[in-house]
C-alpha cells in the first residue's frame, strides 16, 4: 500500500517547533499526534494524524511510554479489552507500546482506573516473557 508521508512531515515539523511539552499522568488517555508511519505501525486519522493513547510510563516531562487505543474488535494476545464505561468497545494494542515526544499530546481525554490500568501493565509483562 502506498502512503504519502509529505503532510505528515509538514506537521510534524510544527509540532516539534511550535507545541510546548504537556504536562500529563500515568493512566491518562490523550488524543496524541502519532502520525503516518511505516509499514503495519499504527497510524493516526484525520488531519492532525491523530489517535487515542494511553500513558502507561512516564520518564520525563519530555518522554512517556504509551499504547495506542482501537475501536476495531480484535482478538489475540496483542489485544487487551479496554473498559471506559461508555458502552463502546474499545482494545489497547500492546504490540504497539511506543514511547513518544510529550509535544505529541494534543488534549486529555480522561484517567483509566488502577484496575483496569494494573491489568494492562501485566499484560505487557507478560507479552514480553
Amino acid at each position: 500500500m502506498h502512503k504519502d508521508f509529505d503532510e505528515w512531515n509538514v506537521l510534524k515539523k510544527d509540532i516539534h517547533t511550535i507545541f510546548n511539552h504537556r504536562f500529563y499522568r500515568e493512566r491518562q488517555i490523550w488524543w496524541c499526534s502519532v502520525g503516518r508511519n511505516v509499514g503495519f505501525e499504527e497510524n493516526g486519522k484525520g488531519d492532525q494524524f491523530i489517535r487515542p493513547m494511553l500513558v502507561i510510563k512516564g520518564f520525563s516531562k519530555e518522554l512517556c511510554l504509551c499504547l495506542p487505543i482501537t475501536t476495531k474488535n480484535k482478538k489475540g494476545v496483542y489485544y487487551y479489552p479496554l473498559n471506559l464505561s461508555d458502552n463502546k468497545d474499545r482494545f489497547v494494542i500492546l504490540s504497539q507500546l511506543k514511547t513518544i515526544d510529550t509535544k505529541r499530546l494534543l488534549k486529555k481525554v480522561g484517567i483509566l482506573d488502577s484496575d483496569q490500568y494494573t491489568k494492562i501493565k501485566q499484560a505487557i509483562i507478560d507479552m514480553l516473557k
